[in-house]
């Protein structure tokens, strides 16, 4: 297959795609990329991406342009129109004409209409029961999107969520591991600071835990803290 071909296309965006997640990348150039991949395969006219942040609130995090009105016109549609609808059921929103879309979402339409849009697909980015934001593409004129079109956009959609989300449980995963770490790290501080206490003060272990602990209660600090002081010889109890 020629890669000149709107097929070969389509392949080698799902390629740079799968690359960027191989290879490592930022979220939001994998999320342009999207968007103007979009824009530029399949026919629509601007394409933008909400994302939702730790309070469910969608903001704009790429577009095909960095138009205030674009942004703005986005942001209102993620206030009440096709963007909030798609994120909330986790389902695809298509208006075929915005003229005629709900009387709730006017300040939206009135915006979509005056920079010349005339229909919006608003695709879910989901995994399974997770929805994390929308994929939003406008077109000039009214009517459906081609089928083949929507189906590839929910394609490229799904690419990018999963990319997004295997990254938020390496970076979780990596919290956790630094945790451990730090917690291991800190026992071997501590078992240390107990064998100089013990030693010092000629006490058991136990006893010298119990000494180390209630210094550190007292002073309001940590026993990790407390501990690396002691093995460090700035502090002695």
């Amino acid at each position: 297959m020629s890669l000149d071909t709107r097929e070969g296309q389509f392949l080698q965006t799902f390629a740079k795609l799968a690359d960027t997640l191989v290879a490592g990348y930022d979220v939001v150039d994998l999320l342009q990329m999207l968007v103007d991949s979009c824009r530029d395969l399949l026919g629509a006219t601007a394409a933008g991406i909400l994302l939702a942040d730790e309070g469910g609130e969608l903001e704009v995090v790429a577009s095909t342009s960095e138009s205030s009105r674009l942004v703005e016109m986005m942001q209102l549609g993620a206030e009440a129109g096709p963007c909030i609808e798609s994120y909330f059921t986790g389902q695809p929103v298509i208006v075929t004409d915005i003229a005629t879309s709900p009387p709730e979402w006017d300040r939206f339409r009135a915006s979509a209409i005056e920079q010349g849009f005339g229909a919006v697909s608003a695709l879910p980015l989901r995994l399974r029961e997770t929805t994390i934001g929308t994929l939003n593409l406008f077109q000039n004129a009214p009517g459906p999107m081609d089928d083949d079109d929507l189906t590839a956009a929910r394609a490229f959609a799904d690419v990018a969520t999963i990319g997004i989300l295997h990254e938020r449980s390496l970076r979780e995963s990596n919290v956790v591991k630094e945790q451990l770490q730090n917690a291991l790290n800190s026992r071997i501080l501590i078992e240390q600071a107990k064998g100089v206490i013990a030693h010092k003060n000629t006490v058991s272990v136990d006893d010298a835990f119990t000494l180390l602990r209630s210094y550190a209660r007292s002073n309001q600090r940590g026993i990790a803290e407390v501990a690396a002081d002691i093995v460090n010889r700035r502090l002695s109890i």
